[in-house]
């Protein structure tokens, strides 16, 4: 068994494209692969969501974008951060459409005007916008701070904002929604949608993705490669956070923060051959233990997946789900990573 195991499943991202797809009525969906598709792997990802019907991919740098274009010379490949004027030439070279946070157009680049409509992250004010040409903008975007939320009060604040500015740019795509707003917010729609975390079958609402059909991409399993035995006042780990109260079975699983499951995961659960078991001590950056029933040496121990949600950890920790896969290491050197429905 492998030290540790990760399990892209294309065939479940395509079918959770085609939930998100019908959410969106008639726009188009443009799948976001930043940050390694969420720690999906980008190249793969990628691929199936264009197999799925996207037109168009996402990502965060020009750099991103380059490596992308190498693998895939057709699709259109949106920058969504600013753009580093070191980068405009890798960008141009590489035919990617880049988004604006200022009114400087860089030239030779299809550009996506950025608003700030009330994220009060990158994006140019309104009064910034109206001053560009339309005949250089092939896009307008906006981004939203609250479509997880119940109260939609201040998304649909934001997308009156944007309203006001896209007319500007009758000729422009118009886009704003994430995956919560596809989801969530019908008037969010416009003419395409970004969608990154539902297509890997995570709930952008931090609940279980099942609510909305779609199923987790990824999975992440290991093994116990030692079981011991505690005595009562043995303990295991640095610091000695958990000290055995009494005779506890406990297993050693060889995977730790250096691999991406965070040291604060200490009580989170994992699955030990099918069953629920927690998390002692402290995670090292090589291993972490977990309690053992009847389980012996060997078994498989599931850290996402078989129903163990990414949530789960998540919640543990504080964050949110996707915090926690763009975390996972999938370095050959650390892990083997498996693509299957390919």
């Amino acid at each position: 068994m492998s030290r540790s195991e990760i399990t892209i499943d294309l065939g479940a991202l395509r079918r959770n494209a085609a939930v998100v797809a019908e959410a969106a009525g008639g726009a188009e969906l443009w799948a976001v692969v930043k940050a390694d598709a969420y720690g999906h792997g980008a190249v793969d990802c990628a691929r199936a969501a264009l197999e799925a019907g996207a037109p168009a991919l996402c990502v965060a740098t020009a750099h991103e974008g380059s490596a992308l274009r190498r693998e895939l010379p057709d699709p259109r490949i949106l920058v969504l951060s600013p753009l580093a004027e070191a980068d405009e030439d890798i960008a141009r070279d590489a035919g990617l459409e880049v988004a604006i946070s200022s009114p400087r157009i860089p030239e030779g680049l299809a550009v996506h005007v950025k608003v700030d409509t009330g994220m009060g992250r990158f994006g140019m004010s309104p009064e910034d916008a109206a001053g560009i040409d339309p005949a250089r903008v092939v896009g307008v975007m906006s981004h939203l701070a609250t479509a997880d939320e119940d109260d939609a009060a201040f998304a649909r604040a934001q997308l009156d904002a944007f309203a006001a500015v896209a007319e500007r740019f009758p000729g422009a795509t118009r886009h704003v929604a994430n995956s919560a707003a596809t989801l969530s917010i019908s008037e969010a729609r416009l003419d395409a949608v970004r969608c990154g975390v539902a297509l890997y079958g995570l709930s952008p609402f931090g609940r279980d993705p099942a609510e909305h059909g779609l199923q987790p991409v990824l999975s992440w399993r290991s093994y116990v490669a030692q079981a011991k035995v505690l005595r009562g006042g043995d303990s295991t780990g640095y610091g000695r956070r958990f000290v055995a109260e009494r005779e506890t079975r406990i297993g050693l699983v060889p995977v730790g923060y250096g691999d991406g499951f965070r040291r604060g995961l200490t009580g989170t659960e994992v699955l030990v051959d099918g069953s629920r078991r927690r998390v002692l001590g402290t995670v090292s950056m090589d291993s972490f233990a977990v309690e053992l029933g009847e389980e012996q040496e060997g078994a498989p121990v599931t850290l996402i997946g078989d129903g163990l949600l990414a949530d789960e950890h998540a919640r543990h920790l504080g964050t949110i789900n996707y915090e926690i896969t763009t975390g996972i290491v999938s370095d050959a050197r650390r892990a083997d990573r498996l693509v299957i429905g390919g």
